[in-house]
């Protein structure tokens, strides 16, 4: 058993890193809009789902066409990003704006209709792909045939090469979001807002601009997060943000929600977790616990968070003056 467990690990680690940081990359949208807004957007799921629908529909229709993996790639980042990131402003405008210009002070307002876009999403998607295309599970069909016809992803380095540039693209969006945020000016009224909406808008800031762009960004790394997983993972369905979604908030409370270097440290934690027990609790019992029991990982490991450090593990303690 051991030397089997000693085997596996080095893949282990690397399909746990892999995990981690799509879990990340989500966890960034989730941390963007709380900053703000101090705002649980669990739409945001959806919103990677339509940014993976996005980059299965470019990579099926494109591909032949395009003879660059490098440009198809890109073209799908772009359009994925661009979709989704559209989609997360026409969210804010018309299901949460509506609720600030009311005054409602009652968290489980937002909460509540964050969960109703979700629906709405998942069932237009799935409305849209049924009428154009009469099926329910998208496969990214064309990313198999990349393999020895597209310079990119050509020979046996296909498999590695999708996985690299996930990190790679991973690691791009956190150093990018952390200089947006801490040295230009739109990552100073961003701060301004999420720390005084009233008393920014006294400074000459829009708050509504500033929270409108807010979305825009963590929508846009949102859809982009969604197309390198459909590149990973090839089979999308109007449902494939839900799961992932959950765990990528998950990951955003462990690392410490609002946090951005928090939600990377946590999604890579959590990827590493449940790649570990999925990998190795069929393994120690025998095969009496699957891979299924992983999910629960996740679970388990928010509930403890909540328990024993509320703040995760970059977040600090905010103290409020009375």
């Amino acid at each position: 058993m051991l030397e089997q467990i000693l085997a596996l690990l080095p893949q282990v680690i690397f399909d746990g890193f892999i995990l981690g940081f799509v879990y990340a990359m989500v966890a960034l949208g989730y941390t963007m809009v709380y900053g703000v807004l101090e705002l649980i957007n669990f739409a945001h799921s959806e919103i990677f789902m339509i940014g993976a629908v996005v980059g299965v529909e470019v990579f099926r229709y494109l591909a032949p066409q395009v003879e660059s993996g490098f440009l198809l790639l890109l073209l799908a980042l772009i359009l994925g990003g661009v979709v989704a990131g559209i989609t997360a402003i026409l969210v804010e405008r018309f299901a949460y704006r509506p609720l600030r210009a009311r005054g409602t002070t009652n968290r489980l307002v937002p909460l509540i209709t964050a969960i109703g876009v979700s629906f709405i999403l998942q069932d237009l998607v799935r409305f849209i792909e049924g009428l154009w295309h009469n099926e329910f599970f998208l496969r990214m069909r064309t990313v198999e045939d990349l393999e020895g016809s597209v310079s990119l992803f050509g020979g046996a380095i296909f498999a590695q090469t999708k996985s690299f540039i996930l990190m790679g693209v991973s690691i791009l969006m956190l150093v990018g979001l952390t200089y947006l945020v801490n040295r230009t000016k739109l990552g100073v009224a961003i701060r301004a807002v999420a720390q005084d909406l009233h008393t920014a808008s006294l400074m000459g800031i829009d708050p509504d601009r500033i929270i409108s762009r807010t979305f825009l960004i963590g929508g846009s790394l949102g859809g982009v997060a969604g197309v390198l997983f459909a590149l990973q993972y090839t089979t999308i369905t109007p449902y494939v943000g839900f799961l992932p979604g959950i765990k990528a908030f998950t990951a955003a409370v462990l690392g410490g929600i609002g946090n951005i270097p928090g939600a990377m440290l946590g999604g890579l934690v959590l990827g590493q977790l449940e790649n570990f027990f999925g990998t190795y609790l069929p393994i120690l019992t025998n095969g009496n616990f699957g891979t299924e029991y992983k999910d629960v990982v996740a679970f388990l490991i928010l509930i403890f968070i909540l328990l024993v450090r509320p703040q995760g593990l970059l977040g600090q303690v905010v103290k409020e003056k009375v």
